[in-house]
């Protein structure tokens, strides 16, 4: 069974910093893609980035490139988002998702982010 475990959301001020972490098993790592999603309140959900393990490839949304960061470590099957200069219109709920070719097939349960200005 694939599951999906976030941590690492929380409420910080405008500017600040936070890691969220998706924790992965019940598949092999590497033969799926993991991305970050969130969904701010009366908003759909968005795509915000996305790691494809095959190459290392890299995306992610207009709003977020060069302050957020994906990475993964495959000896942990974890895949991180750092988050830095955060803003108001960050705060939403953020899930990870794994699938193949970051098309989402099986989704964590979420965290919640809260930037306060």
């Amino acid at each position: 069974e694939v599951q999906l475990v976030e941590s690492g959301g929380g409420l910080v001020q405008a500017g600040g910093s936070l890691r969220l972490s998706c924790a992965a098993s019940g598949f092999t790592f590497d033969d799926y893609d993991i991305g970050w999603y969130r969904q701010a309140p009366g908003k759909e959900r968005e795509g915000v980035s996305c790691i494809v393990d095959s190459d290392g490839y890299t995306y992610y949304a207009d709003s977020v490139k060069g302050r957020f960061t994906i990475s993964s470590d495959s000896a942990k099957n974890t895949v991180y988002l750092q988050m830095n200069s955060l803003k108001p219109e960050d705060t939403a709920v953020y899930y990870c998702a794994a699938g193949p070719n970051c098309v989402p097939k099986a989704w964590g349960q979420r965290t919640q982010v809260t930037v306060s200005s």
